[in-house]
């Protein structure tokens, strides 16, 4: 059970001022279709969210005393809508920029398309090949983070 909310943002000790007093969690959902590309999930945040217009994978802010892996099936669900009961776990890649927050993205593998927009933060989802991501106008965190994950991917296959 998480306690106080860990929305808001807070001045890092690397002078940023970051989303997630507690730090932030995301998850990039893979799907690897027979006979077909694997492909990713993107969410465009909307105007409403920081770097709103660009994509990046749906997530935010962690509770306190909740895990990263929890936190960023909560807000994905919150963003996208409800997670396939079928998921595996690929790996993790976490950024720590400051001694006092990091931003952690799981990698989890899903059994079928699923996602839609479903609260104001989320302007669209789409399920793009991963060699086309970076074709798109990503959140600059994501875009910085992107090479990691698709290693994280790339293991996988």
């Amino acid at each position: 059970m998480s306690g106080r909310s860990g929305d808001g943002f807070l001045q890092c000790s690397d002078g940023h001022v970051r989303w997630g007093v507690f730090g932030a969690a995301g998850v990039v959902f893979v799907l690897r279709p027979p006979s077909l590309p694997t492909l990713v999930m993107l969410q465009k945040r909307s105007a409403w969210a920081h770097e709103g217009g660009t994509w990046s994978c749906a997530g935010g802010a962690i509770d306190e005393g909740e895990s990263p892996y929890d936190a960023a099936l909560r807000e994905a669900s919150e963003e996208v809508g409800d997670i396939p009961a079928h998921h595996l776990v690929l790996g993790e890649y976490v950024f720590a920029p400051a001694t006092d927050w990091v931003y952690t993205t799981v990698v989890l593998e899903v059994d079928e398309m699923f996602g839609a927009s479903v609260n104001f933060e989320t302007d669209a989802v789409a399920w793009v090949p991963v060699e086309e991501v970076v074709h798109r106008p990503l959140h600059a965190g994501f875009a910085a983070a992107w090479p990691h994950l698709q290693a994280i991917i790339a293991d996988a296959l």
